[in-house]
Parts: C-alpha cells; structure tokens; sequence
C-alpha cells in the first residue's frame, strides 16, 4: 500500500505461540484475506470464530467436501489444497509451512509457499524447522518471533491406569486409539475420542465431552498437533513410531514436540512422557522438545503446477518435470498422480481421454480425494466411473448418483462401518461441489451433507456408548474425593458393590457377574478392595495350607484349585521341570503371590514325579558312567531315543550294566532304546503337554521329539508304536536271513501295513532293492539287507544337560 511492495511475514516457533490467532487478526484488520489450514477440522473451527466476528455474509467455508460461499464474502477459511489463489484477496495466510516436507501433501504447501500471496500482507505459520526454506524461496520474508506461553516439561513414562486427569494419550492407529480407549473406559469410566478421519461434526460432539469435564481423558491420533486447542494438560505417547504410508518409522523430534505442545494452553504449563509400556524418551529428544531445538528441514516437496494437457503422455511428462531449485524433491507419491497413472493403462479410458478438455477433466476426476484409502481397488473403479459419465453425458446421471448415495443412508453397523460411510459420503460430498459435474448442485450438496450429518451423530453416539460409562465416571471421581462406597463378599462368595451384584470370588479370581457391565466392574472393586483384601488373604493361606488332592494339573497345562483355574505351565529349565504363571493375580500382594507360586511350583513336581514314576526312579539310581550317561540322554528327552542316537554309548555296556538299565525298565529294540512302563495314555498326554509347553506351542506335524513323547516312530511314513516296530523290524530280520525278501502282499499282512506302505518302511529299516527296476511289470521288489547300516550322526549333548560332561569321555567295550 502507498505503493510500497506487499508486506510477507513469517511467524515461526513452538505450539502455544499464538501464531493462528496472531494471523486472524492480521486478516481481520483487511478489507478481505484468505488463510489455509491442514485440516478440514481446523478450517471449519476458525471459519466459525470468523463467522462470529463478522457475520455470515462475510465469511466462507472452502474445503472440498464443504463449501459455504456467500456472494458477498470478503474472508475465506480453506484447507490448503482448495485455496481459490485466483480470488484476490488484502491478507492471504498459510498454517503448518512445514508440512511442504510431506512426503504425501508437501507439493501443496511448497506451491503455497511460491505462489500465495495476498495483495497487501502475506504471512506464513508453522514450526521454526523451514525458516532456511521461507528465506531461501521467498527473499524479503519479515520473521516475526514469539516465545510459548507456557513451559512444556518432561516427566517419563506413566502406566495408562496412572496418568493424571486431563490427559490425553496419542496413538497412531485406530486400532490403538480404541483398545487405549476401552482400557480407560474400565478404569476410569471413559474418555473422548480425537481422530483425523472423524467428520467436524463427530469431532466437535466429542471434544465437548472432553471439554465439560464429563469425561477426564482424551485418546487421540497425531491430528491433535495440528491446532486442536484444549485443555489439556499432559500428553502421553503409547508409541513413538508412526506408518507414514509407506513403512514404519519413528517420530521425528519436531513431530514429538508439535503433539507434545498440545499440553499447557496459553499461560497454563503442560507436562508430556509416554506410557509405560513404550519406556522412557531419549534423552536428547526431550532436550529439544523443551528447550524447542529442532534440525531444520533439509527438503520440501515440490510439483510442477504448469501442466501440459494436450495428451495423457504430455500432462504425465509435465508431471515428471525436475524441480527448479536444489533442495526440493519431486513429488512422485501423490494419490491424484497414482490415479492418472492408473486409470491411463485403462484401454477405454485412454480412448476417451483425447484433446486438451478431455484431459484435463481426466486430471480433475483423479484429484477427487480417496478418503477411504482405497487407492488400488474400489477407489479407481469409482474415478472410472465418474470419467466414464462425464465424457459420454456431460454430467452425472441422476439415478446413478442418487444409488450410490442412497447406500451410504444408514446409521447402523460398528464403529468401523459408520467411519468407512462417513469417509464414503465425503467422497460425494467433493463430487457434489463440482457444480459442473451434477445437475442439481444445490440438491447433492445438501443430501450429502444431511447424510454425513445423521452418519457423524450416529457415530458420536457409538463412541459414547463403547468408551464412555457415565455411571462409572461419576464413581470414579467419587473414588478419587474419597467418599465412602459400600460392598461386601458374600457366604456364596458373589460380591456386591452399592448394593450390585457384579460377580463371584473363584479361587483368587474375581469372576464378573454375566448381567454387571465389564466397564464397571473394574471400578467398583477398587471400591470393594478393603472387603476383598482379608477374603483373599484367608484364601491364599488355605491354599498353602492344601494337600495335593486338593489341586489338579489337567492336560492343557492349567492347575485348578476346588474346581477354579488359578495357574498354568510356562516353559521352564527342561521340559520335566517347567515354570508356572498365575492366570489372574491382580487381587495379590507380593508376599501372596510368592507363597502361591512356592506351593503351587511344589505341587507340580510332585505331580510329575508321581505319575511319570519310571523316569523318576531312573534318574535317582546309582549306575556306573556309561549306563548313567544313557539314562541322562533318555530323561532328556522324555524317555525314548532311536537306537542309533546311542549306538557308539551301547557299545561300552556290559552284562551288569545291561541287566541294571533291565530293572529300571529300560527296553533295548534294535530301533528304539526306551523306558517302560510309561505306555499309559495318560503318561503319554503328559509327556506331549511337557513337551509342548516347554517349545512354546505344539507343532503343526509333530516332528521326532514330539513323536518319541507319545511313544511313536515314523519310519516309511508310517507311524508305529516303539513294541510294533520292534516285531515289525525283527520279522522282517529273520526272513531276510534265508535271503532277498519281497515287498508282497503276504510280507505285508506279517508286518501289518498296507502293500503299498511296506517298501517305503523296508527301506527305511536299511533294505535295498537288488535291483532300480522291476523286473516285470506287477511283480514285487525284492530287497536284500546290508551287511551294516550307517549310523545316524551323533546328536550334540545340550549344553547345560546332565550328561554334557560325559560327552568328551571315551570308553572301552
């Protein structure tokens, strides 16, 4: 003005600066501005305040699902990508300059960065990280510095049962946001939910919930950083990594600092750390985020905005073009520029899309937003579809506009359902803004916008009715002032609290009523612990107190006490000396805790001493190196190892030796060495549980070791128990005495297989065939017997195991 050159500032820093409010009233104090925000939320929340200032007339809403544009509007809110930049305008304004490094919306803001300007002041807000680049591409920038209102400290990691009221707990996903949720929910009666994919409308509904101290915590995704002003006073991180799309990878520090900042608002100092499960922040990271050091953006992501739409070929070229400055990357993962590519290898599409009009429609069909993020499947179909009409019809047809939207008309279904119509509609909502594209603007806008509406309260609703119980809410900060709340634990040991029955006490567990809500529960006991506490301590000292008749070890590895589930087997040491896990402890104290486990650990022990009784006895005798170092190996594994594993270790045995292993029960078969007397299908059961408890899990196809503990081999395929095999093996010794056997059917009836199973198995037995071919066709293989078998090789003793030390010992036959 005055003819002095537009004024271009830059107000850079921290959150909590006021750079957004700075910015209004800079705007306000022109005749006409326009600012452009990140989010549609954040376009519409300011566009409100606008409205409020000066009036509906003066004021319009662009964003593209939602556009308010009164003929006499002189103020402009927008999302960044649907700034009109041709409607001139005094005050033009950027939020979040930053985000030009955005690998996926960067070339925006880098375009708005070169390219809006208004005619009289210009100003650009954001985090310090891009002052090189507002210097660097708009020379004669002003810098404007303003100091945080308020400090921001660090305080390390915080269980989610522990963080302080007017919390509000950041996850990355949805997943994340809601199981978080369901978690405060039960502890703490519930909480708000704050989610980039949720309707202005939805968002509103449950910020008020969060803002009227109905509910004391908020769980929220990373769309919280970006100009969310509440009153929060800590942030906790249940992560510190993020999918950007593309992989996994960890915030940087500015990222932690912009959600960070949303703690503390305007003179109120705020507080930020992570949830305990995420573990302390490093240490360098919490130095920048509170003295708000941060390494400067080294790239922007740039576009070329000159496109050539005399073909498809040209406007892909364009869009390939190299930026014109070092430092700025070419955009090359944009959605609009992954739909052209597509949609060009449509043969049909590539048919219609000839002359510059035709092109350009395609380009403007390809930036319709994919807010479902459908990229690859229904979202292309879609844009087909769209082209398809336009280019044959001229519009849209009715009918077919009117089906689609008339599927997403339906407020029931999950949380999940009611977000994918909601993010559907908006989809239709972009499309009805395109007056040039339907018949009846004015209609669609509105039936759209009535649809998101419904869908938007609908989903509030849902949110509500899953993470927020008001009834606990209120008996938790009763909890928390310290007002007396009655319970008891009755002689049929059901627990009421005020009076409601919420469950039974089962063993050491609280057991939840099928008519008390889940939500509740958790709350009221808090309440009832002092009733509890004394029940559960007489309880633990019986359980101590118990014989072992009064517990059971069942095949699936859980330990009942009078009928209740209290503990189960965990992988330990070896596989007959595992460790155990209480199943619900949370209603004892340590020292409790301890003495169960000691009496429950003793249990077990004695448990399998007693019913695998053979390999107890076994290992308890006294037997010289050689035989002792055999029944270690077959302790090990569980009683039974295949005769080869312990060839080279048989050999040293003599007479005595043979005639003591004979009274432990061990049997020596020429395929299998094993211990008696553990046929029992019960013995069997357990050894398979120890076995698998100790590995872990049980394996799809039981493999060797699992096989052995079932008192099986696999031999040819076939499975056999360890005595079968044995007479199987010796049968076919004693025909092959007389000479070459044959794989025939009356061989096959003596051993007990199939015709078809017998060759497989005499060849694993160590038979030949005296010959690769039959010699005529239907006639039967014969095999012959080497002389010697190769041994198997030597299995490695375990290191740590009792006959590790026997290993490197030679004998003498």
């Amino acid at each position: 003005m005055n003819g002095s050159a537009p004024r271009v500032t830059a107000v850079l820093g921290p959150t909590n600066t006021g750079k957004t409010h700075l910015a209004m009233e800079r705007m306000l104090g022109h005749a006409s501005g326009m600012i452009g925000f990140p989010l549609r939320l954040l376009a519409r929340e300011n566009y409100e305040r606008v409205v409020k200032a000066k009036g509906k007339d003066a004021v319009a809403l662009v964003t593209g699902e939602e556009k308010i544009l009164p003929r006499s509007a002189r103020y402009f809110m927008c999302t960044v990508e649907s700034m009109p930049l041709d409607k001139p305008v005094a005050f033009v304004g950027v939020d979040e300059i930053q985000l030009a490094a955005d690998r996926e919306r960067g070339h925006i803001f880098t375009d708005r960065l070169l390219h809006a300007r208004g005619s009289s002041e210009t100003m650009f807000m954001g985090a310090e990280t891009a002052a090189r680049w507002v210097r660097a591409l708009v020379p004669g920038t002003e810098f404007i510095q303003r100091p945080r209102f308020s400090s921001l400290s660090y305080v390390g990691p915080k269980k989610l049962t522990r963080l302080p009221p007017r919390s509000a707990t950041v996850a990355f996903s949805a997943a994340d946001v809601y199981a978080i949720a369901e978690l405060i929910r039960r502890q703490r009666g519930g909480a708000a939910i704050v989610m980039g994919a949720l309707s202005p409308r939805t968002r509103n509904a449950q910020v008020e919930l969060y803002e009227s101290g109905e509910v004391d915590y908020l769980v929220a995704t990373d769309a919280i950083g970006m100009g969310l002003n509440m009153d929060v006073q800590h942030v906790a991180f249940a992560s510190l990594r993020k999918f950007d799309g593309i992989t996994p990878r960890p915030l940087t520090k500015a990222e932690i600092a912009q959600i960070a900042g949303r703690a503390g608002r305007h003179m109120a100092d705020g507080t930020f750390g992570t949830t305990a499960e995420v573990g302390p922040m490093d240490p360098e990271v919490v130095e920048a985020v509170e003295n708000h050091r941060f390494d400067p953006l080294r790239h922007l992501m740039w576009r070329n905005s000159r496109l050539d739409f005399r073909s498809v070929i040209t406007l892909q070229r364009s869009l390939q073009e190299r930026p014109p400055v070092d430092g700025l990357i070419r955009q090359g993962s944009a959605e609009d520029h992954q739909a052209l590519e597509l949609l060009s290898k449509d043969p049909e599409l590539a048919e219609l899309a000839v002359g510059r009009e035709r092109v350009e429609l395609l380009w403007e069909v390809c930036q319709v937003p994919d807010f479902r993020k459908l990229m690859a499947d229904a979202h292309i179909r879609l844009l087909g579809q769209l082209y398809r009409h336009l280019t044959k019809l001229g519009k849209l047809p009715d009918q077919w506009v009117a089906d689609q939207v008339a599927r997403l008309d339906r407020v029931d279904g999950d949380i999940d359902q009611l977000t994918g119509r909601i993010a559907h509609i908006r989809t239709w909502s972009y499309v009805a803004h395109r007056a040039d594209w339907v018949a009846d603007p004015k209609h669609w806008q509105g039936r759209t916008q009535a649809i998101e509406d419904r869908l938007s309260e609908a989903l509030h609703q849902a949110l509500t009715q899953r993470f927020v119980d008001r009834r606990h809410a209120v008996l938790h900060r009763r909890l928390r002032s310290g007002d007396e709340i009655e319970g008891a634990v009755n002689d049929d040991d059901s627990v009421t609290v005020e009076g409601h029955t919420v469950g039974r006490l089962v063993g050491l567990h609280f057991q939840r009523a099928d008519d008390a809500k889940p939500d509740e529960v958790r709350a009221l006991l808090a309440a009832a612990r002092r009733i509890l506490d004394p029940v559960v301590a007489a309880r633990v000292a019986n359980l101590v107190a118990e014989t072992d008749r009064d517990l059971r070890l069942d095949f699936k590895g859980r330990i009942s006490w009078h009928g209740a589930e209290i503990a189960m087997l965990v992988a330990g040491d070896t596989p007959l000396k595992p460790g155990l896990r209480l199943l619900q402890d949370d209603l004892l104290e340590s020292r409790q805790r301890r003495a169960v486990e000691e009496r429950l650990k003793a249990f077990v022990e004695s448990e399998i001493r007693r019913r695998l009784r053979p390999l107890h006895l076994a290992g308890k005798a006294e037997l010289p190196p050689i035989p002792r170092g055999i029944v270690f190996q077959l302790i090990e594994h569980l009683g039974a190892l295949p005769t080869e594993r312990l060839r080279e270790s048989l050999k040293g045995l003599g007479e005595a030796d043979r005639t003591a292993l004979a009274k432990l029960g061990l049997r020596f078969g020429r395929e299998t060495v094993w211990i008696g007397g553990l046929g029992d299908k019960r013995q069997r059961k357990l050894l398979g549980l120890l076995l698998a408890v100790h590995r872990g899990s049980t394996v799809a196809e039981p493999d060797e070791a699992a096989l052995l503990a079932a008192g099986k081999r696999r031999i040819g395929g076939k499975l056999f128990e360890f005595g079968a095999l044995e007479r199987v093996a010796a049968l076919l010794r004693r025909r092959a005495k007389a000479g070459a056997i044959s794989a025939d059917p009356e061989t096959a009836a003596a051993c007990r297989v199939g015709v078809s199973e017998l060759e497989p198995v005499m060849r694993a037995l160590g038979y030949h065939a005296r010959h690769p071919h039959k010699p005529e066709e239907g006639a039967p293989r014969t095999f012959a017997k080497p002389r010697r078998r190769r041994p198997a090789p030597q299995a490695e003793p375990r290191p740590g195991s009792p006959f590790a030390a026997l290993a490197d010992l030679k004998f003498k036959r």
